[in-house]
C-alpha cells in the first residue's frame, strides 16, 4: 500500500503508515509564489518534510520524494514510474483539499482513498454527535460547551464526573502581568543542520522578496520528531509553571514569554495533540506538592489544545465554504501599512508585527487583542487580514487562520462567537507594559496624541450599531454609546478619520 504523506501529516505513528510498504511525499514549490509566505514558514515546512523522509527511510520505509512546482507535476512524475498505483491519503484539514487531490490522482489513472486525519484528537463524527445533542449542526457553536464535552469523553483532567480541582477553567488566575524586572526562561534552540541550511538557502534565493526575516539566526523551530519532543519536555519542565498566570500578558521586548511554542510542531504532525496534553497533565498528577505543575497552567494549556484547536477545526469544516467569504460587518479597507512595515509609534502594534516579522509567531493575545482587534476597529477587510496571518505565521494553515481571524478575530461571521472581541486601549494597558512607554496616551480618546484604539473603538460601535446592538453581552457598551453627545461624537469621528488616514499612508 502506498501512503501519500502531506507536509502537515508527518507523525510517524499515523495509522496509515502502520500498514504501508511505500510512502509518497511531494514537496511542491509553486504555491509559495501566490503569497509572500514568511521564509521561516517555508524553511520549516520543507525542512520538516525532508527530515521526515530520512527518518522514514531509516525505519525501513520505501519513500519516493518528489520536488516539483505543484502537486500535479509531482503526481505526473510519480505515475509515469508507477502507472495505476493506488494511494491512501489522510484527509487534509483544509476545505475540499482532499477531494481536489483525489481528483488529481484519478485524472492520472491512479486511485486515491481518503482516510481519517490522525492529526486531531476528535473526529467529525464526534463533533456531529455533540452538535446534534445540542440542537443541530448548523451553529452557532460555543467553545466552552465543546471543551467540557471533550474533557468528559476523554477523561482528561477529570475526577469521575467532575473536573479536577472543582472548576472547568481558571481564567481568573491566568490574567496576571509579570512584575517589573521579570524575565522569561530561555527557549529551546536547535542548531540548523545541513538539511535545514540547504532548505533555507533555497528558500531565500527562490523567494527572496517574501515578507519576514530571512535571517537563519531567527529560526528557532523544531524540524524533527526528536527536536519537537525536546521542545515539549522543555515546556513542561521549564515554562509550564508560569505559563498559566502570564499566558495573556504582553511584555515589551519579549516575544515568547512562557508560551509553549509547540503549535508549529503539532500542526505539522511532529507531535500529536494527545501526547502533548498527556505530558502536561502528567506534570500535574505525577508531581508531589510544590513539584506538581500548577493546575491553572495545566488546565489553560489543555483548553488551548483539546478545547480551542479541536473546536476551530470542526467549526471550520462545518462553516466552509461560507466562512471563507463571510463579511457580516462589510469591512473593506486595506490593512494599515504598519502590518507590512512594522513602522508605527503604537508600541503594541509595533511589537506584535515585529514578533511575526522576526519569528513568524505572536502569541494568542497579540493575535486576538492587538493584530485582529486593531484591524477590526480600523475596518480592514477580514480576508486580507486572514491572508496576512496565513502567510506570516509559521503555524498557520487555512483551517487555522480562517475561524480564528474571520470568525473570532473580526466577527465577520458569528459561527463561533456571540460578540466581536473589540476593545479600546484599556485592555492593552491592563495586560501589558506597552502603554507606559508609548507616545500615544491610552487614557485619551480624541485630539492629538490620543491612542488610536480609543476613537476607532467608539466609531466602530456606532458604525456597526445596527448589527451589534442587542448582540450578546454588548448592552453595557451601547449604554456608553448612548451617553455621548453630538460634540463628543464629532470629535471621535474626526480622530477616527485621522487614524485611518495615518494607517493608510504609513504615519500611524
Amino acid at each position: 500500500m502506498t501512503v501519500w504523506l502531506l507536509g502537515d501529516q508527518l507523525h510517524r505513528e499515523a495509522a496509515p503508515l502502520r500498514s504501508a510498504d511505500h510512502v509518497l511525499m511531494i514537496e511542491a514549490h509553486g504555491f509559495a509564489d501566490r503569497l509572500p509566505y514568511h521564509p521561516q514558514k517555508l524553511t520549516l515546512v520543507f525542512s520538516a518534510m525532508r527530515h521526515a523522509r530520512d527518518a522514514l527511510r531509516e525505519d525501513g520505509y520505501d519513500v519516493t520524494y518528489v520536488e516539483a512546482e505543484s502537486f500535479g507535476a509531482g503526481l505526473d512524475r510519480y505515475f509515469e514510474a508507477n502507472p495505476g498505483d493506488a494511494l491512501v491519503l489522510q484527509r487534509p484539514a483544509s476545505h475540499a483539499a482532499g477531494e481536489r487531490l483525489r481528483d488529481m490522482v484519478e485524472e492520472r489513472g491512479g486511485d486515491c482513498t481518503l482516510v481519517a486525519n490522525d492529526g486531531f484528537l476528535t473526529t467529525p463524527a464526534d463533533f456531529a454527535e455533540w452538535a446534534d445533542a445540542r440542537g443541530g449542526t448548523e451553529g452557532p457553536y460555543r467553545q466552552e460547551h465543546w471543551y467540557r464535552h471533550v474533557r468528559r469523553e476523554t477523561g482528561v483532567l477529570m475526577d469521575g464526573d467532575d473536573p479536577v480541582g472543582g472548576d472547568w477553567n481558571y481564567d481568573d488566575e491566568n490574567r496576571e502581568t509579570p512584575p517589573e524586572n521579570w524575565s522569561p526562561p530561555g527557549i529551546p534552540e536547535f542548531e540548523p543542520d545541513e538539511i535545514t541550511r540547504e532548505v533555507h538557502a533555497f528558500v531565500t534565493e527562490r523567494y527572496d522578496a517574501h515578507w519576514g526575516s530571512h535571517d537563519l539566526a531567527d529560526f528557532v523551530w523544531p524540524v524533527t520528531r526528536g527536536q519537537a519532543l525536546h521542545a515539549l519536555d522543555h515546556f513542561v519542565e521549564v515554562r509550564l509553571p508560569e505559563f498559566g498566570p502570564y499566558q495573556d500578558a504582553m511584555v515589551e521586548g519579549e516575544w515568547a514569554l512562557d508560551h509553549s511554542l509547540l503549535s508549529p510542531a503539532i500542526n505539522l504532525g511532529l507531535l500529536g495533540p494527545r501526547e502533548v496534553v498527556d505530558a502536561v497533565v502528567d506534570a500535574y498528577h505525577d508531581g508531589d506538592g510544590d513539584t506538581a505543575a500548577p493546575l491553572n497552567s495545566v488546565e489553560g494549556f489543555v483548553r488551548q489544545v483539546i478545547g480551542w484547536r479541536e473546536f476551530v477545526r470542526h467549526v471550520y469544516r462545518e462553516s466552509m465554504p461560507a466562512m471563507g467569504e463571510a463579511n457580516q460587518l462589510d469591512q473593506t479597507r486595506d490593512l494599515p501599512e504598519a502590518y507590512w512595515t512594522g513602522e508605527t509609534d503604537m508600541v503594541c502594534l509595533s511589537e506584535a508585527v515585529g514578533h511575526v516579522r522576526d519569528h513568524g509567531y505572536a502569541h494568542h493575545i497579540e493575535r486576538l487583542m492587538v493584530l485582529s482587534n486593531f484591524a477590526l476597529l480600523y475596518g480592514a477587510d477580514p480576508h486580507e487580514l486572514n491572508r496576512w496571518f496565513h502567510l506570516g505565521f509559521v503555524d498557520a494553515f487555512h483551517w487555522v487562520t480562517t475561524p480564528n481571524v474571520v470568525g473570532m478575530g473580526t466577527f465577520a461571521t458569528d459561527a463561533l462567537s456571540s460578540k466581536p472581541y473589540a476593545s479600546s486601549a484599556n485592555y492593552v494597558n491592563e495586560m501589558s507594559d506597552y502603554c507606559s512607554g508609548c507616545p500615544y496616551y491610552h487614557t485619551k480618546t480624541t485630539g492629538e496624541g490620543a491612542c488610536p484604539f480609543n476613537a476607532l473603538y467608539w466609531d466602530f460601535l456606532r458604525e456597526n450599531e445596527e448589527t451589534l446592538r442587542g448582540t450578546g453581552r454588548m448592552g453595557l457598551m451601547y449604554s456608553h454609546v448612548d451617553g455621548k453627545d453630538d460634540e463628543e461624537w464629532a470629535a471621535i469621528e474626526e480622530r477616527a478619520a485621522e487614524v485611518r488616514e495615518m494607517g493608510a499612508d504609513g504615519t500611524l
